[in-house]
């Protein structure tokens, strides 16, 4: 199976992001994981939130964001990949001037369910 970033179209997610799924089981025949562009605009952030099952990575490919992780808050850049254990909550906000673009992969794959948010819209 292969996908094509350009013929990818995008939605928005439950915690306010904007999605392209570069692979996922409910599109693309994988199985046990998923791997999804995730873009932040300017000064925006997504909402608190925290999957009960799945694991995330991100890795940010372009632009600089605030990572909130638990009781943590750390500032996040190209190149870093942050760890997102089953039950954590967390959020990023971009804080640069350009968009924050994340690379997230999830194992199991995202799903709305799994997506539990912590603070209003």
């Amino acid at each position: 199976m292969k996908t094509r970033y350009a013929e990818t179209p995008t939605y928005v997610t439950k915690d306010g992001s904007e999605i392209r799924e570069l692979m996922h089981p409910s599109l693309h025949g994988n199985r046990l994981q998923s791997l999804a562009e995730a873009t932040v605009a300017p000064g925006a952030r997504t909402q608190l939130h925290r999957h009960a099952v799945t694991e995330e990575l991100y890795h940010v490919t372009a632009g600089s964001g605030i990572m909130t992780l638990g009781d943590a808050c750390f500032t996040v850049g190209a190149g870093d990949t942050v760890l997102i254990p089953p039950g954590t909550p967390h959020r990023i906000e971009a804080a640069g001037p350009e968009p924050l673009r994340i690379l997230c992969c999830c194992s199991p794959p995202y799903s709305h369910e799994d997506t539990e948010l912590l603070e209003g819209a």
